[in-house]
């Protein structure tokens, strides 16, 4: 019979797997797991109750807030910065070089000082689908969902839903992650999962208190 302080240990135990390569100068927090095969390079922060999934990549010097889930295969190149709560799917990408290059202009190998890696932020919250790549610098807002396949070129609003190469915004979703409808001849949109209200204004969307 496991106690509730038995329980509560087990919760803010830190798992990795055998085969995972994890940094001697990562961090770690409370109750996260990390699964056959990822790889968590030097100085990466992790969060409490974060998953990295099979075979997936955190690069040097990457934060990672609470509860963020990185499923398998994704790769989350330095210096990427996930909020708390972020889903990064399956295979998914974050860039890191506008331009890149393995040569420089007369055949040379490029070496890490020719370039200035550019970040991917992921705000509270966001989602990103299987196989979705962010081509840096881009900023995915709060809460919002990127659709499987989708290539993100320029920054993304909070709350929208995105779709497409290059991904474009063709509505809007709630905490929930679910579809927003309008209210009828009103700029008020509304979760019918989580019965919460937000409005759209400038072409953005903010939550409605009370």
């Amino acid at each position: 019979m496991i106690t509730v302080t038995d329980q509560e240990a087990l919760e803010s135990a830190i798992q990795i797997e055998g085969s995972a390569d994890v940094a001697g100068s990562a961090r770690l927090g409370a109750g996260t797991r990390i699964w056959h095969l990822a790889q968590i390079c030097e100085r990466a922060t992790l969060g409490r109750g974060c998953v990295v999934g099979r075979g997936a990549y955190v690069g040097p010097d990457v934060v990672v807030g609470d509860h963020v889930k990185i499923q398998n295969y994704a790769l989350v190149y330095a210096p990427a910065e996930l909020e708390d709560g972020v889903f990064i799917g399956p295979a998914v990408v974050l860039t890191n070089d506008p331009h890149p290059r393995a040569v420089d202009v007369d055949g040379r190998p490029k070496s890490i000082r020719e370039w200035e890696p550019v970040r991917v932020l992921v705000r509270e919250g966001a989602s990103l689908g299987a196989r979705v790549v962010c081509v840096a610098p881009v900023i995915i807002g709060r809460w919002a969902m990127v659709g499987a396949g989708a290539v993100v070129v320029s920054d993304v609003p909070d709350f929208a839903l995105m779709v497409g190469v290059p991904a474009r915004r063709v509505g809007w979703v709630g905490r929930a992650g679910v579809p927003l409808h309008r209210v009828e001849n009103s700029a008020v949109w509304r979760c019918a999962a989580a019965h919460q209200r937000y409005v759209e204004e400038g072409g953005l969307l903010r939550e409605i208190n009370g």
